[in-house]
């Protein structure tokens, strides 16, 4: 029990940091005329969710290493959450930095699997942006979808990105701003949050 509480808060404060260092890369970034129209991310939420999943987490087993990684994918989460909601924008240190130590850990663990993930998923998303040239599908969130995909693994990333894409649509839709680009990183970020659990049972 102790353990699971030192994890839920450790997770907790890992979002806290992603919430203060998203604000602070945004700050002073004005969100571009035709991006996602600027909101207010649920910081609150994001923190509580992340301090659950942390306890989830341990209280499903999660080896030390698996606790690592996820605790750095959820600092990607909500950084890139608040950031896109903030100005529309994922920096690099958000997406880039966290996928590097995930494909640089993979390298040296020989975990082929990990690194075929990332791939597999990366290239739609990067297809997507490339055709829409950033609008609409960034660069951002298809390096934010390669960590998705190292995360979970090319199977369940695939399940569960498929679901956050419909919900973006059906979001988008009932917000009524067809002729604007959402802010898609909320939504990848919840489907892989949600299915980092399920990473941990099979």
């Amino acid at each position: 029990m102790i353990g699971i509480i030192a994890a839920a808060l450790f997770f907790g404060s890992i979002a806290f940091i992603a919430v203060q260092a998203s604000r602070a890369a945004c700050s002073g970034v004005l969100p571009a005329p035709d991006g996602p129209p600027p909101g207010t991310p649920p910081d609150a939420l994001l923190i509580a969710a992340a301090t659950l999943l942390g306890g989830l987490v341990v209280a499903l087993g999660a080896t030390p290493m698996q606790i690592g990684i996820t605790a750095l994918v959820v600092f990607a989460l909500v950084a890139c959450w608040c950031s896109d909601m903030l100005c529309g924008i994922l920096p690099d240190v958000f997406t880039l930095a966290p996928l590097g130590l995930l494909l640089v850990f993979a390298l040296t663990q020989r975990n082929w699997g990990l690194i075929l993930s990332a791939f597999v998923v990366f290239v739609p998303f990067a297809a997507a942006a490339a055709v829409s040239r950033g609008y609409g599908m960034g660069w951002g969130d298809a390096k934010l979808v390669a960590i998705a995909g190292a995360a979970l693994g090319a199977p369940l990333a695939v399940f569960a990105l498929f679901f956050g894409c419909a919900a973006a649509v059906i979001g988008h839709r009932i917000v009524g701003w067809p002729q604007r680009p959402m802010a898609f990183a909320p939504y990848i970020a919840a489907a892989t949050g949600i299915a980092i659990p399920l990473s941990l049972l099979h």
